[in-house]
């Protein structure tokens, strides 16, 4: 099953960054609306409160703690609540470089930040499973690389160096890894769907052996064998931490990979209806149409690569 996760992370190429970081003496507050890319936010240094309508109630964040804000999410970061905020285009007008200060004295708060956009398609499996803002406590071990990395991004970003656009790219592909790493790997990790199955050994047995071999003609009892279960008792503890019925979890993944294969490569749909179980192009299309409004053919056409997105603030 991490052959599953690590082919995943894989495809999840980021397709534009942008990195930041703020320095915060209090009082401060600075507000970050919705917008079509993803964040990632970590403090390194000091505390702060993060408000949002998708969260119920204020999170307490301090040094070590990381946050995924999903695409069309916004929140606020401050020192206490109610304080006035400012817009974060606002704050980075002014920043110097890269690092941009807020506040006037008090304690310091140091956060570091990017935001990024990747492939829909490739993340497809991975981005429901997160909730709307995520929050990642980091050890020492995860916060220590996570910063390097972050590190190396602003170096790379403060330089004029040859391909820095495509370190820095390169960079966050790792970033975002090793943070979706850390969440999988977190006793407060998934709770359900696929990944909470690597926590499940049973489950991960059949999965391994299911992502392995997307052709094979699989049934429940097969996969119930490979989980050394009953039929009945694996189709319940499948659904119960996956959220669906196992063939239903099969079908969700043989499109998936369809869909990896028809922008990846140049096989006949043919081909691939047979790579990932189907025994014609007919019957991948009836599947496929399950999940897009396209046939794969014309799903295939539509898939130009449009234009990177634009820098933005932060």
């Amino acid at each position: 099953m991490r052959d599953a996760l690590d082919d995943l992370l894989g495809r999840m190429h980021v397709e534009g960054s942008w990195y930041a970081a703020l320095k915060a003496l209090g009082p401060w507050a600075v507000t970050f609306e919705t917008a079509p890319l993803a964040r990632l936010v970590i403090v390194v240094e000091g505390t702060c409160l993060l408000t949002s309508p998708d969260v119920e109630a204020p999170m307490e964040l301090s040094a070590g703690d990381c946050i995924v804000v999903q695409p069309g999410i916004g929140f606020s970061l401050q020192d206490r609540l109610g304080r006035p905020a400012m817009h974060c285009e606002a704050v980075f007008a002014r920043a110097i470089g890269r690092e941009a200060t807020v506040g006037e004295s008090g304690p310091v708060t140091a956060i570091q930040s990017g935001r990024f956009s990747f492939d829909a398609a490739a993340a497809e499996p991975l981005m429901p499973l997160l909730p709307p803002i995520l929050r990642i406590r980091l050890d020492e071990e995860r916060s220590a690389a996570v910063r390097a990395t972050l590190n190396l991004m602003a170096a790379e970003s403060d330089g004029d160096g040859m391909g820095a656009g495509s370190i820095i790219d390169r960079l966050a592909d790792v970033l975002f890894i090793q943070v979706l790493r850390a969440w999988c790997a977190a006793d407060d990790g998934p709770g359900a769907g696929w990944i909470a199955a690597l926590r499940v050994p049973s489950l991960a047995v059949a999965l391994r052996a299911l992502h392995s071999d997307l052709a094979r003609p699989w049934t429940v009892a097969d996969l119930a064998r490979e989980a050394a279960m009953s039929r009945s008792a694996f189709a319940a503890l499948f659904r119960d931490v996956v959220g669906e019925p196992p063939l239903s979890y099969l079908t969700s993944w043989r499109v998936y990979r369809a869909k990896a294969l028809l922008k990846e490569t140049r096989h006949s749909l043919s081909e691939i209806a047979v790579s990932v179980g189907y025994d014609s192009d007919t019957a991948l299309s009836r599947a496929f149409r399950r999940f897009e409004t396209l046939p794969p053919g014309a799903w295939r056409r539509a898939q130009t690569g449009g234009p990177r997105p634009k820098d933005q603030r932060f």
